[in-house]
C-alpha cells in the first residue's frame, strides 16, 4: 500500500483568485444554474460563472440607469410646476 506525505500540504483553492475576484460559496435554484450551463453549451463552451457575473452585472447598470417612464413623470411634474 502506497502512503502519503501531506505534512507540507496546504489548505484551500488550488488556482489562485483572479484580481477583482472574489471566492463565495452561494446556494442558486437548480433551474436558474441549469439555465447558464446550458447557454454555455449551445455557445459551444465557456464559463457559466462569467456568464452569471455578466447578468448580473447588466442587472446593476440597468438599474442605475433611469427608466425612460420614471423620466418622463420627473420632466412633466418638473414643467407642471413651472407652468403653475
Amino acid at each position: 500500500m502506497k502512503t502519503y506525505d501531506f505534512k507540507n500540504g496546504k489548505r484551500g483553492a488550488v488556482l489562485p483568485v483572479a484580481a477583482g475576484k472574489e471566492r463565495i460559496t452561494i446556494r442558486l435554484d437548480a433551474d436558474i444554474l441549469n439555465y447558464f450551463r446550458e447557454q454555455v453549451d449551445a455557445a459551444g463552451g465557456g464559463s457559466y460563472q462569467a456568464l452569471m457575473n455578466q447578468a448580473l452585472r447588466e442587472h446593476i447598470e440597468g438599474a442605475k440607469a433611469p427608466k425612460i417612464e420614471e423620466l418622463i413623470r420627473r420632466v412633466i411634474r418638473e414643467e407642471m410646476r413651472r407652468a403653475s
